[in-house]
Order: structure tokens, then C-alpha cells, then sequence
């Protein structure tokens, strides 16, 4: 086990867990927080795990993971803030 494998371990055990906590708890905003810190600690563990296998070609993966996860972070906050102007997730108005 390298460097990089132990790296891989702390951001997975560090990082993730803050990020589930986030997305399973709290409102919709910090659902959303929480779904974007998974994304990059996802792009990070997939950088570092190239780097500790000695295998560069792999680096692909990551760099498209981050191009979908900042495009969905803003497809997700388009429908919370059309959910927001119409009253709710389900349409109608809040007594």
C-alpha cells in the first residue's frame, strides 16, 4: 500500500462522510451542497487512484466525471429555484 492508496482511503472515509450526512439530512440547498462535495471528493479519489496503480490513461474517467458533476449541480439548481417560484415541489401554493 503507497502513498496514494492511503490518500485514496482518507479522502473516501474524510470526505464522503461529511457528504452523505449532507445529503441525507437538512433542506434541499444542503442536499445540493452535499451532492457536489461527493462530486469532487469522487474526482479526487479518481485522480489519486490512477497515480497509485502507475496507470495515467485512466485519468480520463475523472476529468468527465467533473465536467458532469458541475453541469448536473447547475441542472439541479435551475429545478430548485423553479421550485422555489412556483411554491413548492408540487405546485401549489403553502398555507
Amino acid at each position: 500500500m503507497n502513498v496514494w492508496m492511503v490518500g485514496v482511503v482518507v479522502l473516501l472515509v474524510a470526505g464522503l462522510g461529511p457528504a452523505l450526512y449532507l445529503v441525507s439530512r437538512g433542506s434541499s440547498v444542503n442536499r445540493l451542497v452535499g451532492l457536489q462535495l461527493a462530486g469532487v471528493v469522487g474526482v479526487l479519489v479518481l485522480i489519486a487512484l490512477p497515480e497509485a496503480v502507475g496507470q495515467p490513461i485512466y485519468l480520463m474517467v475523472p476529468l468527465v466525471l467533473a465536467v458532469l458533476t458541475a453541469t448536473g449541480t447547475l441542472v439541479f439548481t435551475r429545478m430548485l429555484r423553479r421550485d422555489r417560484d412556483v411554491g413548492g415541489p408540487t405546485g401549489g401554493e403553502h398555507d
